[in-house]
């Protein structure tokens, strides 16, 4: 059995690697948050206290046993990446970093790892509070690329979707649909490429078996204009979406990029995984999604 620790585990796609590694029965598995989010994973998960953004609590986790891979979801900052790599040095076989399609900085179509070098990006450190949300993980590659003792890959990843998604980034513009309210969106001609949650989880799994390092992409074969997605709403709903160039701060898309924001998968895929197409899913969780509201009425 392996000793899988995750930080980070209690909710969204976190949540769906600890069942997936359950329903696996290939670990042992502990997870470590700050124990705010109750979640009953029976004796079969051992969960751990830790305050990710104190290192001292860092090493006390790490040095609890030895571990054969941990997945690391929480890690927004460069100096929680320096506390990481400071505190498993020795104490890990595999480290699994959650990254964003974010490091790539403003959208373009199909991105590919080496648009951005973590090897080579220049190291400073700080918080998370000091730096903006894609130059915190930026850093945090960097750093973990650049001085951990350990083997590591970064999982680079586009907006994460899924019935339980707790940003409800898509429960918004099916939401606006039903009451009638309107949604800014810039370009609804641009592409967008998502994930859905259990696949996120599945491929974390997979990455902490596989011997590969370095950024990977992982995303949906596929992507989708945003007009197209609320077209499906429309359809989906049977109500007419209202969609405006521009609008007031609460009804702007979350999605609404001015370009196209899609990644190359091609790394992943030549080591051997195989990535859902997205419109094999993207239909039913709206579907799902909009049911679900509907009940919240």
């Amino acid at each position: 059995m392996k000793k899988v620790l995750i930080l980070g585990g209690t909710r969204f796609f976190g949540k769906r690697l600890v069942d997936h590694l359950i329903w696996e029965g290939k670990s042992e598995i502990t997870i470590a948050t700050r124990g705010q989010t109750e979640v009953d994973f029976g004796a079969e998960v051992k969960r751990i206290r830790m305050d990710r953004e104190d290192p001292q609590s860092v090493l006390e986790v790490a040095q609890s046993d030895e571990w054969d891979v941990v997945y690391d979801n929480i890690c927004y900052s460069p100096n929680e990446a320096k506390a990481a790599c400071e505190a498993f040095a020795g104490r890990t076989k595999r480290y699994v970093l959650t990254s964003t399609l974010s490091v790539y900085g403003e959208p373009r179509e199909g991105f590919v790892e080496t648009d951005f070098d973590p090897y080579t990006y220049p190291l400073q450190y700080g918080n998370k509070e000091d730096f903006a949300y894609g130059e915190g993980k930026r850093l945090a590659e960097a750093v973990f690329f650049q001085t951990a003792s350990f083997p590591v890959a970064a999982m680079r990843i586009p907006i994460v979707l899924g019935i339980d998604d707790y940003t409800r980034r898509l429960h918004f513009h099916i939401k606006h649909v039903q009451q009638g309210k309107p949604i800014g969106m810039p370009n609804p001609a641009a592409e967008i490429g998502f994930i859905h949650s259990t696949e996120a989880a599945r491929f974390l799994a997979w990455l902490g078996n596989v011997s590969l390092t370095g950024p990977v992409n992982a995303a949906s074969k596929g992507a989708i204009t945003l007009a197209s997605m609320m077209q499906l709403i429309e359809t989906v709903t049977g109500m007419q979406a209202q969609i405006l160039k521009q609008t007031v701060d609460e009804d702007m898309s979350p999605f609404g990029v001015q370009q196209s924001w899609t990644m190359d998968t091609a790394k992943a895929e030549h080591a051997g995984y195989t990535f859902e197409t997205l419109m094999d899913w993207f239909p039913g969780l709206v579907r799902e999604i909009a049911l679900a509201l509907q009940s919240e009425r």
